[in-house]
């Protein structure tokens, strides 16, 4: 396997730290990005930094100029960038009723305005080189909505709407984006859900005020009974790296609990949507 220019978001905990560590040690140059490097991020920069191959870069996500800035950092050190992985993501629960626009705000600029912040500074270097490929990590989320999570799940729509159709857009210029659906997984993120602000309408919710609770208790039994290891999420972004050019499959679910009917919905539609694009006089990206 060559060896390539790795961008990673989100590697302070969970599948960001796992990948970060999975792909430098197959002797790829990791650049990990994270936040407050020098304040509450600090001890996992400096255990990260110590890794051979990572080089771990502050950058705020939801900051044009910061981003730009590693992303051109990256290009100066190295000359180019082979993979960016959009692994950075933030959770937020709750009746959707309660979510006020700040909430939905702040949800989709790291959900889905951050990524894209992170492709559109990559792909002019990756068009030039006529090579290069996006993961975008989303979620069994982002192809059904659940109760309760209707806001997050918005999110990872969106994120998973631009892939797709990104995905059939540059493939011919020699750049493979592709989809990662984890499932429930015993991650930082998700023991630190937050919940939407607009507390004030909950009372005219009474009437399935306790269905909230089950789901997540019943999740935390779902979890605790399979005990999914979120390493299956890391070892699937480096056998996306590792798959041949051209090749990689659009969406890819990990998923233990669920994902067979996630699964199931990605064969439905695919099965569909070559027809449509065709139909729609554009048979020809599917080649």
């Amino acid at each position: 396997m060559s060896k390539k220019i790795v961008l990673i978001t989100g590697t302070n905990s969970g599948f960001g730290w796992l990948t970060a560590h999975s792909v430098a040690a197959l002797g790829h140059k990791v650049y990990a990005t994270m936040r407050d490097t020098k304040g509450k991020n600090a001890e996992k920069a400096q255990e990260l930094s110590a890794v051979e191959n990572v080089t771990v870069l502050d950058v705020s996500l939801t900051d044009d100029e910061s981003v730009k800035q590693a992303v051109d950092t990256i290009i100066a050190n190295e000359g180019r960038v082979d993979v960016l992985v959009n692994n950075a993501g933030v959770s937020m629960n709750g009746v959707a009723e309660s979510f006020t626009t700040a909430d939905v705000k702040a949800i989709f600029d790291v959900n889905v305005f951050a990524p894209w912040r992170f492709i559109k500074q990559v792909l002019p270097a990756m068009r030039e080189q006529a090579d290069g490929l996006i993961i975008n990590v989303t979620s069994g989320f982002g192809r059904v909505s659940f109760p309760f999570a209707t806001i997050y799940a918005g999110s990872k729509f969106g994120l998973e709407g631009i892939s797709e159709g990104l995905h059939y857009e540059v493939k011919r210029l020699g750049i493979d984006v592709a989809i990662l659906e984890p499932g429930a997984f015993p991650t930082e993120m998700s023991q630190k859900t937050q919940y939407a602000s607009d507390q004030s309408v909950f009372e005219g919710y009474s009437a399935i005020a306790e269905i909230p609770g089950k789901m997540v208790g019943a999740i935390t039994e779902l979890i605790q009974s399979h005990n999914p290891n979120p390493k299956d999420v890391a070892d699937a972004i480096v056998e996306l790296i590792g798959a041949e050019k051209g090749k990689r499959p659009l969406r890819t679910v990990v998923d233990p609990i669920t994902g067979k009917y996630i699964h199931a919905a990605n064969e439905a539609v695919a099965e569909q949507f070559a027809p449509g694009l065709t139909l729609f006089g554009m048979g020809e990206l599917l080649a």
